[in-house]
């Protein structure tokens, strides 16, 4: 972890040039700080103990795979100062936003061409 003040981890998973805007496809919160690796099938396998999957941009909670292969896919890891509280209804929009409130650092990962 990058500070002492790291508390939990979040990650958000969307398409950067997506033809209708940008898409959200997974977004994961209140990871363990001390967690060092996800699974390539944590969402049939199980989530890291604690963490919490919030909505994507179809508003289905949980993972939504990207499918176009000449679109580019970010992985954002954040470093988070606290574990994010919110209601099981919470919006895409206010997830993100107490992500971002609460990050003190951050880590992408792009990826071109996923097959």
């Amino acid at each position: 972890m990058p500070s002492p003040e790291t508390k939990s981890v979040a990650i958000v998973v969307d398409d950067d040039n997506a033809t209708e805007g940008a898409q959200v496809h997974w977004v994961l919160y209140n990871i363990d700080y001390r967690t060092t690796e996800i699974g390539e099938n944590v969402v049939k396998d199980g989530l890291p103990e604690g963490s919490v999957q919030g909505p994507t941009s179809s508003g289905k909670v949980g993972y939504s795979p990207p499918c176009r292969p000449s679109d580019n896919y970010r992985f954002t890891v954040y470093a988070l100062n606290a574990k994010i509280n919110l209601p099981k209804d919470a919006t895409l929009s206010e997830t993100l936003k107490r992500i971002a409130d609460r990050t003190i650092a951050r880590g992408r990962l792009t990826t071109v061409h996923i097959e």
